[in-house]
């Protein structure tokens, strides 16, 4: 096997930041300029959003064989997206502050609903998966969304080589390249039936992915218009429990479930494949069944490991890390972010750079902090500043929310899917290696999050008020 790989860079600059800077700016303003479009469907309606055009284009534009854009820019923009989840953050941290008194309303809703978040995965992805026999790789697939802390969890408990890691990577793979523009027609038809709470809609958009929930909140918002700050302060709130809560559920509850669900789904399968394996011994006369595996079986066992490892491999080059200097990342985005808030708001003004200003100065202190204490991360830093600053109880809050309310969400979203489209390209090739079934099976994980999330939230609601 050869071994000769393109030498990938582990540090970039100016040089492969300001290109992609300038390509997703393009793109952003382009997508912003072109607006909204609404599609009936009959038994509803779903909206397109200036986001998802970006996502499209900008993954088009990473595809394209006429001029390749290189894997290098392509990680570069992949990085920026990281950063600018953090703006996305702190931009709504500035609807939890002034809707404290409406999260406190919706009582033990908001952690009850957490439920439909970190279980409704398994009770129906889990049980398609096993219908349509993806094996071993249905428990890793659905204990979750499976989003980066998934992959240590499956990885210490089943090994790197082992089918449930693949099917982390698969619903890894799947979700990175789908789940985002699934998530938005979902939400948009959803909404607009009117039939649930704004309140429950948006606790059901905190699915632990902050793309989703942006792209899930901008639906909602466009049904209900007039609760626009409550729902963005529900769905931020709602995902930074899914996030943290995430990681001990799925080690202690959702990945063992799972794999109990899964083991009693397939009893009778196995117990078939044990009687056949004992069959086909005592008719060779060998006698070897009752006693372990077959040598085919081993052998079989071995291939699928290897083949395991390579698409483990794949995935990691795929998504391996690229380090930018925070200086050089903030200041593209802010460039790209005031732009595109300009065109929302149809005309620039110095409020958006001074909310930009705000929410650079929280991102940096919550990263200080991040870095200082070594075991909270930025994203909790800034929801509880950016919480508090804002609210009621801090005495310059009116004059920070007036200059951050001048930035339009969807303005920082539209950057961030527009980014996320630009380093989609190197993931497409993965696509062959994931299957089919795993299609179906992660359409109905995300749809069993949102909805049965919603459903409870809508009945709690219900109930405590």
């Amino acid at each position: 096997m050869s071994t000769a790989k393109t030498a990938r860079i582990e540090t970039a600059g100016a040089r492969l930041t300001l290109p992609i800077g300038a390509l997703a700016f393009v793109i952003a303003l382009a997508v912003q300029f072109i607006g909204q479009a609404k599609i009936d469907l009959g038994i509803g309606a779903i909206i397109i959003f200036p986001m998802v055009w970006g996502l499209i284009l900008g993954l088009l534009v990473s595809v394209q064989k006429f001029k390749p854009l290189g894997i290098d820019l392509q990680r570069v923009a992949a990085a920026l997206v990281g950063v600018a989840v953090l703006l996305l953050v702190a931009r709504l941290a500035f609807n939890i502050g002034p809707s404290l008194p409406t999260l406190l309303k919706a009582g033990p809703a908001l952690l009850l609903q957490e439920v439909g978040h970190l279980l409704g995965t398994i009770v129906l992805a889990l049980p398609l998966a096993v219908l349509l026999r993806m094996g071993k790789a249905t428990v890793g697939a659905t204990f979750s969304l499976d989003r980066e802390p998934s992959f240590a969890m499956v990885s210490e408990k089943y090994g790197p080589d082992s089918d449930q890691y693949r099917g982390v990577l698969a619903m890894y793979v799947f979700g990175t390249l789908f789940g985002a523009v699934f998530i938005t027609l979902l939400t948009s038809l959803v909404s607009n039936w009117k039939i649930f709470d704004p309140l429950a809609l948006a606790m059901g958009a905190g699915v632990g992915s902050g793309s989703m929930m942006a792209a899930s909140a901008a639906s909602i918002i466009a049904a209900y218009p007039a609760d626009q700050e409550a729902i963005l302060g529900m769905a931020a709130v709602s995902n930074l429990i899914t996030t943290v809560l995430g990681v001990y559920v799925g080690i202690y509850i959702a990945l063992p479930l799972a794999d109990k669900f899964y083991r009693v789904l397939t009893r009778k399968q196995e117990t078939r494949q044990a009687v056949a394996a004992g069959t086909g011994a005592g008719a060779s006369g060998t006698g070897a069944g009752a006693a372990g595996p077959s040598a085919a079986d081993l052998d079989r066992e071995a291939a699928q490991a290897e083949e395991n490892r390579r698409f483990r491999e794949r995935v990691a080059e795929s998504s391996a890390a690229i380090k930018l200097p925070l200086w050089l990342s903030l200041s593209v985005l802010t460039v790209l972010g005031i732009g595109t808030a300009s065109v929302a708001a149809k005309g620039f003004s110095l409020s958006i750079v001074a909310g930009y200003g705000v929410m650079l100065a929280l991102v940096l202190l919550s990263i200080a902090l991040a870095k200082l204490t070594r075991k909270i991360s930025a994203i909790v830093f800034i929801t509880t500043i950016g919480a508090y600053i804002s609210s009621p109880w801090f005495f310059a809050a009116g004059p920070l929310n007036d200059a951050v309310k001048t930035v339009d969400f969807l303005s920082i979203a539209t950057v961030m899917l527009t980014l996320a489209g630009l380093s989609l390209g190197k993931d497409i090739p993965l696509l062959k290696n994931i299957g089919w079934k795993i299609i179906p099976v992660g359409l109905v994980a995300i749809t069993a999050s949102f909805l049965l999330s919603t459903v409870i939230a809508e009945f709690a609601l219900g109930f405590w008020h």
